[in-house]
């Protein structure tokens, strides 16, 4: 071991003349492990909370979206699809029709956005229909794919099917097997004004994705069904597609765009979700920042502990001195005994942000879902997370330790020792 490196050891565990110095020494361990574990604590819900947003938005919705960029919807989409489906990079494309509605049971309702889709080709570009908790996502299937006798299926169930999702139903009081009506303000013309148009629907199954925005207004229908119920027969408003790398979900949505032709637009989920991950993004620099001060009050704790002991160890120093210490090692006794007070309330903090954390993710803390769109509290803590921490936390304690250190390889031996 060094010289200055076992002087500074000694002087952390050899007890105080003052005891106030030992209990700012203490006080110091505690506050910068304090400070560093509320870090990696709070870097830790915000990386979970970005991660599983974006796994609930990615999983459950399309990477890129086609639509016409003035008309009312795309016709002819058949050859379209087809035609896309083939292009690099895209792994899954389907249809959809997509419309405002409103959907009751008796005195209860809620806004919904219902989506008219092909179940085969939607399960392939999103999870919701393979996330059901009720009920099944088979009844969706056209008729003539479930009975070859469509006569006898349509006798057997004349209400059309619908999908809805965990938190709509609880909204409007539904179960699987119950009816509901859905109210388009697609309305239609009639001696009295406009009469809004609406359809009974029998409720097949109940999703849950654990994202709020999803399970409390998104249905699927069929899309022949949402094709009547919005008097649009044979017409799609968006071809959503999966591609094989969601980061370059811009390039390749570019691509699709420029393949479907002019009057065509797309967009993906960066965009759609941009200014969700930004405000992520800038609440956790400010959580790091804010936090941050809690081991800038831990490190003037180490400032004042080490001056009070340059005080009391002034003889100590004088006499090293004169044994032929030189003034480099002196500071560096000093400057080492702060940062081993660092090193271990950093340690210590590591341990225990790393330890909560993991109690964290063991045990789902609630939240309200329709306040924080999630169900949990997640957490995702990171290597990389604890490797800046711990940089900043030495950091800042070094720099505390530079004064009482100075102050210490100044003290002149004679002066010190005069009245000994």
């Amino acid at each position: 071991m060094r010289f200055e490196l076992f002087i500074a050891a000694r002087y952390l565990r050899a007890k105080r003349r003052q005891a106030v110095v030992g209990v700012i020494t203490i006080i110091s361990v505690v506050g910068v492990a304090a400070g560093v574990a509320s870090l990696i604590i709070a870097l830790a819900i915000t990386n979970g909370m970005q991660k599983d947003l974006q796994a609930r938005l990615v999983g459950s919705t399309a990477h890129v979206e086609l639509m016409r960029i003035k008309a009312d919807g795309i016709r002819d989409w058949r050859p379209l699809l087809e035609k896309l489906r083939k292009l690099p990079h895209v792994t899954a494309a389907a249809p959809g029709l997509y419309g405002q509605v409103l959907v009751t049971r008796g005195a209860r309702s809620g806004g919904a956005l219902i989506k008219g889709i092909l179940p085969k080709d939607e399960k392939t570009v999103g999870d919701l229909l393979q996330s059901m908790v009720e009920g099944s996502a088979k009844d969706l299937e056209p008729v003539a794919t479930v009975n070859a006798n469509s006569t006898a299926v349509q006798a057997a169930q004349p209400i059309p099917p619908i999908v809805i999702g965990k938190d709509m139903a609880e909204t409007i009081g539904a179960g699987v097997g119950d009816t509901v009506q859905v109210i388009s303000p697609q309305g239609e013309l009639s001696p009295l004004g406009l009469v809004p148009r609406y359809r009974a629907f029998l409720v097949v199954g109940i999703f849950k994705s654990g994202f709020y925005q999803y399970d409390s207004t998104y249905t699927f229908v069929r899309l022949a069904d949402a094709q009547r119920l919005f008097s649009e027969p044979d017409l799609i408003s968006v071809i959503t597609f999966k591609v094989d790398d969601l980061y370059h979900a811009d390039r390749i949505g570019t691509a699709i765009e420029k393949a479907a032709g002019p009057g065509f637009e797309t967009t993906n989920w960066m965009e759609q979700n941009r200014e969700l991950f930004r405000a992520l993004k800038l609440e956790q620099i400010v959580t790091f920042i804010v936090l941050a001060l809690i081991v800038c009050v831990a490190a003037l704790n180490i400032l004042i502990a080490l001056t009070m002991m340059v005080m009391e160890k002034t003889r100590d120093i004088a006499v090293l001195m004169s044994f032929g210490v030189r003034a480099e090692q002196v500071r560096r006794i000093f400057l080492l005994q702060g940062l081993l007070i660092s090193v271990i309330g950093t340690a210590i903090g590591l341990v225990l942000g790393y330890g909560l954390s993991w109690l964290g993710g063991h045990y789902h803390f609630p939240l309200d879902a329709s306040v924080y769109s999630i169900d949990y509290l997640p957490f995702a803590p990171r290597i990389r997370d604890a490797v800046i921490v711990a940089a900043v936390s030495l950091g800042v304690s070094l720099v505390a330790t530079l004064y009482p250190s100075r102050s210490a390889a100044k003290v002149l031996p004679a002066e010190a020792l005069r009245y000994e």
